[in-house]
């Protein structure tokens, strides 16, 4: 009988990590991987080792806002991430030439259970993954191999947000997966409140450029809502 061995990679991988924050969301648009990228880079400024790993085999953006141009893992008995803006960084989009990957099922959890395990984070506080959308296989298998993680999810005002986001929270919570807080992007609130992201019309402007998306408001609220979450830091 064949026992694969990369679970118990995957542990000894993340061993020097402190905290896994995972952030997911349940519907398309709604700010996700801006969240999980301006969080990694909150984090670094704070003065945290951080790593950001982007799991969204479907629509891994994060290279996008963070302007991760040019940049490869350097191969060293497994992969280590590049480090951009003060962060390590890891994408799928690395391997899939920033085009669509056509995998399905069994072959996407497969895929992701192997970056896992080939990637070398050495010592971090924090990493931050970019989640699947969704709470399909893949996302389900990383909550399984990582079960330490913490879930941040990322949610909007609109009503069928909502109820997406209060139907997952049930699953996951029967599941006892940890729910570490809800942010709430593009809330129509006027001031800022805890676990809440005003709408910021410069964010778009800021995308590909860290040192910028650190001075948006976006950038502000969300600190503001780490805060709340994880307290003083």
């Amino acid at each position: 009988m064949n026992i694969d061995p990369r679970p118990s990679v995957i542990s000894e991988r993340l061993s020097g990590v402190g905290r896994v924050i995972a952030v997911t969301g349940w519907k398309g648009g709604i700010g996700k991987s801006v969240t999980a990228s301006a969080l990694a880079l909150l984090l670094a400024r704070k003065g945290f080792k951080t790593g950001l790993f982007d799991l969204d085999f479907a629509g891994a953006s994060s290279h996008l806002i963070l302007g991760a141009r040019g940049l490869f893992p350097k191969e060293e008995k497994g992969l280590e991430p590049p480090l951009i803006a003060g962060v390590k960084y890891m994408s799928v989009v690395f391997f899939s030439e920033n085009k669509a990957v056509p995998l399905r099922g069994a072959n996407v959890s497969d895929a992701i259970i192997e970056l896992l395990a080939i990637t070398q984070w050495g010592e971090l506080d924090f990493l931050v993954l970019d989640m699947p959308p969704g709470i399909n296989d893949a996302a389900l298998d990383i909550m399984r191999f990582i079960p330490r993680a913490e879930v941040l999810a990322v949610t909007t005002p609109s009503v069928i947000a909502r109820d997406v986001l209060d139907r997952s929270l049930a699953l996951y919570r029967r599941l006892k997966l940890p729910v570490l807080g809800v942010i709430e992007n593009m809330s129509p609130s006027r001031s800022p409140r805890a676990g809440r992201i005003r709408p910021d019309p410069a964010l778009e402007k800021a995308m590909g450029r860290p040192a910028a998306l650190l001075k948006t408001e976006f950038a502000r609220d969300l600190d503001r809502c780490v805060s709340s979450i994880f307290g003083k830091m």
